[in-house]
């Protein structure tokens, strides 16, 4: 330990940084001791307000309670107790981050909430399963995606998919992909890469079936093209599939208001259609997810028109029907 008295005032930080909050206090006495058996200072009791001034000149919010003896605690983090469980739960609920992974970004961030905080913190994380996937690749992948677009160049990458045996087979005939990356999206539990295919069609891969980190090429990568919507892409697109849009008008029933409005927002057209349903014109990509989607309600959401998506939607489900 380097016992610099430069660096004296630091250490007392970052003792009060992990080891107090709003609720729990260090006396003089146990600062003392703790910086002297840890850390090496033996220190006068005088040392302990002056280094305590300069951390709060320096900007961290540090309480004085007068007793029998000074009593310190620091009162304000970056980040409240509220706010890092929040982002705690999205770490253990997001599919596209590994179990390990997982693990230690929720250690860091209870970190965060101070040594006392970080136990409730993990008394308190749900013990629901959840599907986790394992490719520990995930960081690598994201920063290097991340690099090219900022770079504006092609990525090169493998892809692959699950066969029978749930082990991974290399798409594409195992050759590397050549795309322009231009957007990183979450969406729903997974995280996709949106770009342009030198064909020049727009194209979506998910993150977490990139095989390792993309190599970035010198190659500037391809503009989308002119007349692609992103944000109609994103609001449309079901889970990142296709990038067709059509609209479609679609019979719901009344107590459906909230599903359509989760699924389409809450500037989608709706109209009065009898007393049990509305109607509502939305653009959607045609497809098996869209007509998944359609299909769990039961038939509480019928597609009206057009004919062609009518007559695709009636086909699948007798295909599934025949299967039975």
């Amino acid at each position: 330990m380097n016992t610099d008295p430069k660096l004296r005032p630091l250490y007392l930080g970052q003792i009060l940084y992990e080891r107090t909050d709003e609720d729990h206090y260090l006396t003089t006495a146990e600062l003392m001791e703790i910086l002297e058996k840890e850390y090496g200072f033996k220190v006068h009791r005088q040392t302990i307000p002056a280094d305590v001034a300069a951390l709060r000149s320096f900007g961290m919010e540090i309480q004085e309670v007068m007793s029998s003896q000074k009593r310190y605690n620091l009162i304000s983090r970056e980040y409240d107790i509220a706010e890092i469980k929040l982002l705690i739960d999205a770490v253990e609920s997001s599919k596209f981050i590994t179990k390990k992974k997982s693990e230690e970004l929720v250690a860091k961030l209870s970190k965060m909430a101070g040594r006392n905080q970080a136990e409730q913190l993990r008394r308190n994380i749900s013990a629901e399963d959840r599907i986790k996937y394992d490719n520990e690749s995930i960081y690598l992948i994201i920063d290097g995606i991340n690099e090219a677009i900022n770079a504006g160049k092609k990525i090169s990458f493998l892809y692959f998919k699950y066969d029978v045996r749930k082990e991974p087979k290399l798409r594409n005939d195992g050759k590397p992909w050549i795309f322009s990356p231009h957007k990183l999206v979450w969406n729903g539990d997974f995280y996709y890469m949106v770009g342009v295919f030198d064909s020049k069609r727009v194209g979506t891969f998910r993150l977490d079936r990139i095989l390792k980190r993309p190599d970035i090429l010198e190659e500037a990568a391809l503009p989308f093209p002119v007349d692609f919507d992103f944000e109609k892409h994103l609001q449309t697109s079901f889970r990142m599939f296709g990038t067709k849009y059509t609209t479609v008008d679609l019979i719901c029933a009344n107590d459906l208001m909230d599903a359509i409005l989760d699924k389409f927002g809450k500037d989608v057209t709706t109209y009065a259609y009898d007393m049990e349903n509305f109607r509502v014109e939305a653009d959607v990509v045609p497809g098996t997810v869209f007509y998944s989607w359609v299909f769990g309600f039961g038939g509480k959401v019928v597609i009206n028109r057009p004919a062609d998506v009518k007559e695709q939607y009636k086909e699948m489900v007798l295909k599934a029907a025949e299967r039975l």
